[in-house]
């Protein structure tokens, strides 16, 4: 594996020849990873990221490492804003594939318009437009560049979101994950499930990659996954947890997650997720939905304060 490109603390890493990572520490809020295919028939993107400025330099880095190849397709992995708001920055004839799921979602997406202040300092997206996938599925897709075949896969099911997405290339054995991996920081699932991101965990492994590139934090290759997937299962439980005994005892998501021992998680970044996972996990057992106005609410009530980002 070697680094390609350093962009401040971004890198763009060579996982397989002609198969990059952009990797943006320390994995938090708003700071996603992505990636680029490359082959003779030019790249695929598989994601862009939540601001003009980082998605600039992300591409300038691809654009570096593969001679400007011309960006002939993209796939983004879900809707959330720091894998799709640079869309609009990919080039006019990019053909940008989606979920159904993921389309509608970023449609009607009103952050891209302008961030409430529950992050500090409020993202400042810089000159991006909404630009949702324009061929869009629904279970799979599979395209090809030059050479290389790209499988576009959804779990089947719910999990970090309803259309999640992942890049897979069967023949070099590289699994671009998007958000249904969280590589040593608190995974979120508010706006998806957790029994469905816990399901999930078995359909990666089915893949059995030799690299995986999670949505947010460090790479992670086949010795390395077993671990990831474990801790992923182990949080999805505790949070199932936490939720039970929380609804036993007639507490609210926010009270719950005071109450509860981060135990092992302690140490994960953005911990005031708990809260947001407890609200989907309530919402779930009661058969409603999540009012994410107060479910941020409660995760900075917890935090003490605006939730902080780097973006």
């Amino acid at each position: 594996m070697s680094v390609v490109e350093r962009t401040g603390e971004a890198r763009l890493h060579e996982v397989e020849r002609g198969i990059f990572a952009w990797v943006q520490p320390d994995g938090t809020w708003w700071l996603n990873n992505a990636g680029a295919v490359a082959d003779d028939g030019g790249v695929l993107i598989v994601d862009t990221c939540a601001t003009e400025a980082r998605t600039r330099r992300f591409l300038g880095a691809v654009a570096a490492a593969t001679g400007d190849a011309p960006v002939r397709m993209a796939v983004n992995t879900h809707q959330h804003g720091d894998h799709c708001y640079g869309n609009s920055l990919l080039p006019d004839d990019t053909v940008v594939f989606g979920h159904t799921a993921m389309r509608e979602a970023l449609l009607a997406d009103p952050l891209i318009d302008g961030c409430p202040p529950i992050w500090t300092p409020v993202p400042d997206w810089g000159h991006v437009t909404r630009r949702p996938p324009s061929v869009v599925f629904t279970s799979g897709l599979t395209v090809h560049l030059g050479t290389r075949r790209v499988e576009l896969r959804h779990p089947g099911h719910t999990a970090h979101t309803p259309g999640d997405v992942v890049a897979w290339l069967p023949g070099e054995r590289v699994l671009f994950a998007g958000d249904l991996l969280f590589n040593g920081l608190t995974p979120l699932v508010l706006m998806g499930s957790v029994e469905g991101a816990l399901r999930s965990l078995d359909w990666l492994a089915a893949f059995e990659p030799a690299h995986v590139v999670p949505g947010h934090g460090p790479l992670a290759t086949a010795s390395e996954l077993p671990e990831v997937l474990a801790a992923h299962e182990r949080y999805y439980r505790f949070v199932l947890g936490v939720a039970r005994t929380g609804r036993e005892n007639g507490l609210t998501p926010l009270a719950a997650a005071r109450a509860a021992d981060l135990g092992e998680f302690a140490g994960w970044a953005d911990a005031e997720r708990l809260v947001l996972n407890l609200h989907r996990a309530y919402a779930e057992a009661e058969g409603g939905e999540v009012d994410l106005l107060a479910a941020f609410g409660d995760a900075m009530a917890w935090h003490g304060g605006p939730l902080p980002t780097s973006v």
